[in-house]
């Protein structure tokens, strides 16, 4: 959709009211170290001048209390990439083990997987739940947030992980052969992160994994949240409506993150606004990473057109 936009000013002469840096980044699905991340830190003279940056994850539609509503994404959740080992004493599978580096690590993870972090609500999800209340009438319970979750169809599971800190186990090794207990086993948990709580998350997952268990970061990156307001955001919601009158937009949180992370270092505020106009059937936040992720071609048509109303007049 952005290359779309960028070739029509190519093709068409047409020049927007102000510059604009159109910047394709690799590696954002392994933490951005040689895209987003080794841009800012080696070529920052690039986004000199730059104020704020539209990234991905926002802006598409799902339908709440009978209105379809566009969720433009304020604010996301910090990455920690946690590697746990566990150590014990080598040995032979025959013998009887009382210090068994796998054994540990499977206690260690059970424990950190099935952890129920509390809930606690940011700025930013505590506004996008008014405003599902104002459109549902269904009040938000703390102690049973999947009343209102239910609310939100496809979306349900994608925003709910916004609502606490999540620490999720994705990988276990550890071994080499049937018959041989190894002296080490390792996993990996992947952490999302409310604003401001990255240290603390680090702290309960280190008491978690209890003793011979070493906890440390494979890779880290910050929490973002910023204002649902300003011209900007007046410009996104303004360019939603040229062609989706009367549409609702609500700010959401990312329970994942983006290369804003990046640019954030340079002091640049990041939104996640890749418009596209969604049918109520389609799972589109239950298809991210899947086998067959994808959206209809008129839903990228639509994002162009929007993409280009707000990137010519803002």
């Amino acid at each position: 959709m952005i290359l779309s936009v960028l070739r029509g000013f190519a093709r068409t002469g047409k020049k927007p009211k102000r510059d604009i840096i159109f910047a394709f980044f690799a590696d954002e699905e392994a933490g951005g170290a040689m895209g987003a991340r080794y841009a800012v830190d080696k070529r920052p003279e690039l986004f000199e001048g730059a104020t704020e940056a539209i990234s991905e994850v926002g802006g598409f539609s799902a339908t709440i209390g009978g209105q379809r509503t566009y969720l433009l994404q304020t604010a996301e959740k910090g990455i920690s990439w946690l590697r746990l080992v566990a150590h014990g004493r080598a040995g032979h599978g025959s013998q009887i083990s009382t210090d068994n580096a796998v054994t540990r690590l499977a206690g260690a993870v059970t424990r950190i997987g099935e952890y129920k972090w509390p809930i606690e609500l940011t700025p930013t999800t505590r506004q996008f739940l008014d405003g599902v209340t104002e459109l549902t009438g269904v009040e938000f319970d703390a102690d049973n947030p999947d009343v209102l979750l239910s609310q939100l169809g496809t979306v349900a599971r994608f925003v709910g992980a916004t609502l606490q800190n999540t620490t999720n186990p994705t990988l276990l090794k550890g071994g080499y052969k049937h018959n041989v207990i190894p002296e080490s086993a390792e996993a990996l948990i992947d952490c999302r992160t409310l604003p401001g709580q990255q240290e603390h998350v680090l702290e309960i997952v280190r008491e978690l994994a209890g003793t011979g268990v070493d906890v440390s970061y494979v890779h880290k990156d910050v929490s973002l949240e910023v204002p649902f307001a300003g011209n900007l955001v007046d410009s996104m919601i303004d360019a939603l409506h040229s062609e989706d009158p009367g549409a609702k937009v609500l700010p959401y949180t990312l329970s994942g993150g983006t290369d804003n992370k990046s640019l954030s270092r340079l002091g640049i505020t990041g939104y996640g606004f890749a418009p596209l106009m969604l049918p109520d059937e389609l799972d589109f936040t239950g298809m991210f990473h899947g086998v067959d992720e994808r959206v209809p071609a008129d839903s990228l048509k639509f994002g162009a057109r929007v993409l280009n109303t707000l990137l010519t007049n803002y």
